[in-house]
């Protein structure tokens, strides 16, 4: 699995670098066709697994390609929007990964454990969405930023309250009343 991440982190390095010049046509369909063999030989390899660790093979497999293709629209056609559809991807592949992983678990922890990857993916994207609208040269700047981060902080104080909540569903009595209280307090819920 370390040898997977090393390998993502350096093809996302490349994909960075090289992000400043955009791709020929024929570059791009050169590397669309190393994504597509790079996914069919990670997604080979999740074959001599079992169980869950296969389906957490094949998500990191999955998510590879997806972040790997977003990254080769932005460098073929930057742009902003393509660029938060890289986080975006990047939010996702991690979210369906954990998710994955969650199911090693069991009743509170697992539900706990889906909440937080949910949390995580909520903020991912709302962060985003704020650096694309940062990033848009046709808008009012102030105003859409001020908006973005608006409802980028409201997804994300959502995101985690629930995750929090969540939490408190292992406590009983007392306890789990002051720790809803705590966490409608912390993240401004009535």
């Amino acid at each position: 699995m370390k040898s997977k991440l090393v390998m993502l982190t350096i093809a996302v390095s490349c994909a960075f670098a090289g992000n400043a010049m955009a791709l020929s046509k024929d570059e791009y369909k050169a590397q669309k066709d190393r994504v597509t063999a790079d996914y069919k030989a990670g997604r080979d390899k999740c074959k001599a697994l079992t169980a869950n660790a296969r389906d957490i093979c094949q998500a990191e497999a999955k998510g590879a390609e997806k972040i790997a293709n977003a990254e080769l629209e932005a460098q073929y056609k930057p742009s902003p929007r393509h660029n938060q559809q890289v986080a975006e991807a990047k939010a996702d592949a991690a979210y369906d990964i954990a998710k994955e992983k969650c199911d090693d678990l069991s009743g509170n922890p697992k539900d706990v454990c889906v909440k937080d990857a949910k949390a995580a993916r909520t903020k991912a994207k709302a962060d985003a969405k704020v650096s694309k609208v940062s990033a848009d040269a046709n808008k009012d700047k102030a105003e859409a930023m001020a908006d973005a981060k608006k409802d980028a902080s409201t997804d994300k104080n959502d995101a985690q309250y629930k995750a929090a909540k969540e939490r408190c569903d292992a406590l009983t009595g007392n306890a789990k009343d002051a720790c809803q209280n705590d966490a409608k307090a912390k993240f401004g819920m009535k």
